[in-house]
């Protein structure tokens, strides 16, 4: 017998209207509703030129960030680097980073491994 789950993450709840985020941000976070157990997959969507108002980091786990469709920049501690359409951006764990969408704004896929407990978020943490 297999074992899998199919989830349309564009139907996963969005969480970003309950962290008062919408609609500058669109959030959903598909590892509870897939049962995974060893790793983890959201879809973030951010309007034109915004930047998401905290920073945040792992303790344990890396992530890789897609960006499926738009264009922005990433900080990254303290380097700041642009994105395009299709790159990948690997994240190590302990690595503090923050995402602005460009003037067409910006979709990313976001993958994780481990338990999403261990990050801890920094309000203002990017500010020019």
């Amino acid at each position: 017998m297999s074992d899998y789950t199919i989830k349309n993450l564009k139907e996963i709840e969005d969480a970003a209207p309950g962290f008062g985020l919408s609609p500058n941000l669109e959030a959903r976070f598909g590892r509870k509703p897939l049962g995974c157990e060893q790793g983890g997959v959201g879809y973030e969507r951010i309007a034109a030129n915004f930047r998401v108002p905290f920073g945040h980091k792992h303790a344990h786990q890396e992530e890789v960030y897609v960006l499926v469709n738009g264009s922005g920049r990433m900080k990254l501690e303290d380097d700041i680097v642009d994105v395009q359409q299709w790159d990948a951006i690997r994240v190590a764990a302990g690595t503090t980073r923050n995402f602005e969408a460009g003037p067409d704004g910006a979709e990313l896929v976001v993958f994780g491994a481990g338990d999403s407990g261990d990050g801890e978020t920094f309000p203002g943490w990017w500010s020019d």
